[in-house]
């Protein structure tokens, strides 16, 4: 049975949540559990080998002069450019995400998606963020949909699975979390926002919409998925504020990178910033954090 949202308690609930402060001792722990819990994310058409052993070196150090800074929990890219990802990370804790299944429109047919999953697999993906078939679920081919989660996730195999419901393409809260229960139910180990490439990615009501059918799921089953959001987060206030959604919402035990991911790439150098901000009381210069 489908669970029918109150977008005005929803927007309210994440409107206070956002309102939240983080000062002193505690901001600085969120911003570290933040770099812990990022999939440092490159997809763009001018990716490159080179850049992606860049962006392997930020994400294992993102700031050489903090040594207490943390890497991040993975590295997010492309199928073809998980081998220069792999080689770049070996023998670290960095995993290696890559998007699959006809990123980012879906549209593709399943021959092709199980195809393009399994050359990420075999190229070393630690984990793969599909996508989901927007316009068979927009036309009401649930079934569809699910199959097509089960099957990719079987694909996987033992490796972590992030499905990404495009939540801005989905029209309202009521299809955000039929999305979500249909993810979870079909084998999502985590579920996740967006894609980062149409104009309305992660928010903070559907952040809190797609963490109560985590909670709910959890409680039903005693499986435990995550949350992964993407797409828009920038800032180290947006970040400490989806901290706060999945503590109040979720619990403290998932605030860890096997539960809680943030898929972003100008994120880091604000966290960074805002970090050197608390110990120091002045902000460093953008040149004292690797560029990637």
């Amino acid at each position: 049975m489908s669970v029918t949202v109150d977008a005005v308690m929803l927007e309210a609930r994440a409107g206070s949540l956002a309102k939240r402060s983080i000062k002193t001792t505690a901001k600085v722990a969120g911003i570290r559990l933040a770099i812990g819990c990022m999939d440092l994310t490159t997809l763009e058409g001018k990716d490159s080998h080179g850049r992606i052993r860049s962006l392997c070196a930020k994400a294992l150090h993102p700031a050489p002069h903090l040594p207490d800074v943390p890497s991040v929990a993975a590295v997010c890219v492309y199928p073809n450019l998980v081998p220069a990802a792999k080689e770049a990370l070996r023998g670290t804790s960095v995993k290696v995400a890559s998007v699959a299944t006809a990123f980012p429109s879906g549209q593709s047919s399943m021959e092709v998606k199980l195809a393009d999953t399994a050359a990420a697999i075999a190229a070393g993906a630690d984990e793969i963020d599909m996508v989901i078939d927007r316009g068979a679920f927009l036309s009401g081919y649930y079934r569809a949909v699910y199959d097509e989660i089960v099957a990719i996730k079987a694909a996987c195999g033992p490796v972590h699975l992030k499905v990404i419901l495009e939540t801005g393409e989905l029209g309202s809260y009521d299809a955000v979390r039929r999305a979500s229960d249909l993810a979870l139910e079909a084998g999502a180990d985590f579920i996740k926002t967006s894609t980062g490439k149409v104009g309305t990615n992660a928010t903070f009501p559907v952040a809190v919409t797609m963490c109560e059918a985590i909670r709910d799921y959890a409680r039903r089953t005693g499986r435990r998925a995550g949350l992964k959001v993407a797409g828009g987060v920038r800032n180290t206030k947006q970040a400490m504020t989806y901290l706060v959604i999945i503590k109040e919402t979720l619990g403290e035990s998932w605030l860890t990178p096997d539960l809680f991911r943030i898929g972003a790439s100008s994120l880091l150098d604000d966290l960074l910033m805002q970090y050197e901000k608390q110990l120091t009381g002045h902000y460093a210069g953008r040149d004292y954090f690797p560029m990637d």
